[in-house]
């Protein structure tokens, strides 16, 4: 496993850039560049990780590619496209995006219509489209998934791969944005163990999250730090350490200060089942 977690600091050579995450104790990163950047800025990029055995994880390409406004969708998917290359370009182990959203005014919000068989239909174009502008044999186009859009759980994964039928389509795991329901909550060791039964060959890139049940009428489920929530992390990181060992686990969607926390809970929970973090 490699632990990731972002760096959203300028540096003015990518070697800074590589040995600052190396400091930190981190095994992957994003390199937070944009499609238009040279040959050879990517390439000193490639060359840093490379020298500092870093793996570069994901590049985000978040956007709206099914939204209901035709000229919006398709400059989604041309966004989707170009962050694709760029991913190719730098050897990263995926480009990332949401599947979208029905929903006008929130691209990642939810919508009534956003679990009907046209939408499902519409992410199945949306992603070949993007997929064969790009052709990817370096790296993979995959979905973050989602509380409220597909895929929603392994089995709408599942369908999606299928539908897809894409190599180069693949799987970006955050099982803490498929808990949408105390059921879920309340099991998660279960719901983790069911997510990489059913999705583990085709995981490329994981995020680190957790959980937390708020006694509030009617239900509230709110994102919090590793190991302040219901998130059975032990579960999680065994299962984790069965895949590829270059996986990355990123953490995301905290305050600076408490990334070394965060990192620090991961990497005292791997210890307690003889894993580690490269």
């Amino acid at each position: 496993m490699r632990l990731a977690a972002p760096n959203y600091d300028t540096f003015e050579h990518a070697s800074a850039w590589a040995a600052a995450h190396r400091a930190a104790g981190y095994g992957a990163a994003d390199p937070l560049l944009e499609p238009d950047a040279s040959d050879a800025t990517v390439a000193s990029y490639v060359e840093a990780a490379r020298r500092a055995d870093l793996i570069i994880a994901e590049v985000g390409a978040w956007s709206n590619p099914i939204n209901p406004d035709p000229t919006k969708a398709a400059a989604a998917r041309e966004k989707s496209i170009r962050h694709l290359d760029l991913a190719e370009r730098l050897g990263a182990r995926c480009c990332v995006n949401i599947a979208g959203s029905r929903n006008p005014d929130k691209w990642d919000g939810p919508h009534a219509t956003n679990f009907d068989a046209d939408t499902f239909d519409l992410i199945v174009q949306s992603v070949r489209a993007i997929v064969d502008a790009v052709k990817p044999r370096r790296t993979c186009y995959a979905l973050e998934t989602m509380p409220w859009i597909f895929p929603s759980s392994p089995d709408e994964y599942l369908a999606l791969i299928r539908a897809i039928d894409r190599p180069a389509f693949a799987v970006h795991l955050d099982p803490v944005n498929m808990i949408n329901c105390p059921a879920r909550a309340y099991r998660t060791g279960d719901f983790i163990r069911e997510c990489f039964a059913k999705l583990g060959p085709y995981i490329r890139s994981c995020h680190a999250k957790d959980i937390a049940l708020r006694p509030d009428l009617t239900l509230h489920l709110d994102e919090c730090r590793p190991g302040t929530g219901l998130l059975d992390y032990d579960t999680f990181l065994r299962e984790a350490a069965k895949l590829d060992p270059d996986t990355p686990v990123a953490l995301e969607h905290l305050p600076p200060p408490e990334y070394p926390v965060a990192a620090a809970h991961l990497r005292a929970v791997a210890a307690r089942h003889g894993l580690s973090f490269r």
